[in-house]
């Protein structure tokens, strides 16, 4: 993956059994690209992880990941275990003042259609895509201003909340968004209760990118994409409290950071 950013980080195993090296530092938020001998079987923690034709995999690691274990089986049989140590990172703290009450907290009648919406999103989030899309590389879908950082803990009208999982990056309504990566588009909706207009894109092996509060998409669920390709546009759709867009990443059900795939924000 072509935007990477980390150190090239390398387990070398005995002479009879295969290498495994990792392109990125195992870090809190981070989605790590490894390979392996074509053919092997992987597991992280237990749970197996799909492996290309060339060995190559991925695996994601929480904002509250410390430790994993990998393990990895060569077609031989023989099988290496790896603990990996999680490397920390510090949060911020954000504090958003001004939201509407019911959407911080949402009566019974919201929290039904929340429930049915996110019925969609964690189908979406389950796709295991054995096309390795991600390999195109990731770039940043829209440039400007960042307005909210990954693992951040909000405050939301004075009152605790979830942490932030994805990076905010605040332009004006109609700014076009481009797709991250390569990828299948896996849900279009424009009216979710908390993202708005959302889009989702399948990137293969279990990798789902996610664009939130959009004012306009341009593509259905099933299209096809190139990454730098429009998707759709900046709105302030959903609970915001001005125009901008959330940009996720997930590996299955694990929130990653995005940020760590991409180079700085360019300074415009």
């Amino acid at each position: 993956m072509k935007h990477l950013l980390f150190a090239f980080v390398l387990f070398a195993m005995p002479a009879h059994a295969q290498e495994i090296r990792f392109e990125n530092r195992i870090v809190q938020g981070a989605l790590v690209v490894g390979s392996t001998a074509p053919g092997s079987r992987v597991a992280l923690d237990g749970q197996p992880v799909r492996v290309a034709a060339d060995g190559k995999f991925v695996v994601g690691f929480a904002r509250e990941a410390k430790a994993a274990r990998l393990d990895v089986t060569a077609p031989d049989g023989r099988t290496k275990t790896l603990d990996l140590k999680v490397e920390p990172r510090r949060f911020d703290i954000q504090r958003i003042d001004g939201l509407p009450e019911a959407q911080v907290t949402p009566d019974p009648a919201a929290l039904a259609r929340i429930e049915a919406e996110n019925v969609k999103i964690v189908a979406a989030r389950h796709r295991d895509t054995a096309l390795p899309l991600f390999e195109s590389g990731f770039r940043w879908p829209v440039t400007g201003p960042i307005s909210g950082v990954y693992g951040s803990q909000r405050i939301l009208n004075g009152k605790p909340r979830a942490p932030h999982l994805g990076v905010d990056v605040a332009r004006p309504t109609g700014t076009p968004v481009a797709a991250a990566a390569d990828g299948i588009v896996s849900l279009a909706e424009k009216d979710l209760f908390f993202t708005g207009g959302t889009l989702m894109i399948d990137h293969g092996h279990g990798v789902t990118s996610v664009y939130a509060h959009l004012s306009r998409l341009d593509v259905a669920v099933g299209t096809r994409v190139n990454a730098g390709e429009i998707v759709g546009a900046i709105g302030a759709t959903g609970r915001v409290t001005g125009p901008h867009l959330h940009w996720g990443l997930t590996w299955f059900d694990v929130r990653l950071d995005p940020q760590l795939l991409v180079p700085a924000m360019p300074v415009e």
